[in-house]
């Protein structure tokens, strides 16, 4: 995971925003009971805060900034775990998609519902 310079590769804190991706969007949809229903980013923008060095423990925190129509935007934060350095934020937005239809579609009642729920509150201090 580590290039030539002994830190972390860019294409590997993608992976890892990717894979927190999934973790958000299961509990806010799961997959298991929409299997014609996903997401499809259509944005996402990365800040490099800290390098990230061979051997450091990180932890990827996720909130979600914005409930659009058909839209989530959530904000990825990634922490050393012991000391809790900001290395990296990521924020996507991802809009719901219909696999047969390959169109983006609204969020249904539930979706909605299980994503305001995770919505930063006030006070947060990320961003």
């Amino acid at each position: 995971m580590c290039d030539a310079m002994g830190h972390l590769n860019v294409r590997h804190y993608v992976a890892m925003f990717d894979d927190a991706s999934f973790q958000l969007l299961g509990r806010i949809a799961d997959p298991r009971l929409t299997p014609t229903l996903g997401w499809a980013d259509v944005r996402m923008e990365i800040d490099y805060a800290h390098e990230t060095a061979v051997g450091t423990l990180v932890t990827v925190r996720t909130v979600v900034e914005k409930v659009g129509k058909s839209s989530l935007t959530y904000l990825h934060e990634m922490r050393g775990t012991l000391d809790e350095v900001l290395h990296a934020r990521s924020l996507t937005i991802t809009v719901r998609f219909d696999l047969k239809s390959r169109s983006k579609i609204d969020l249904d009642a539930d979706a909605r519902h299980a994503a305001t729920k995770l919505l930063r509150v006030e006070g947060d201090t990320r961003r």
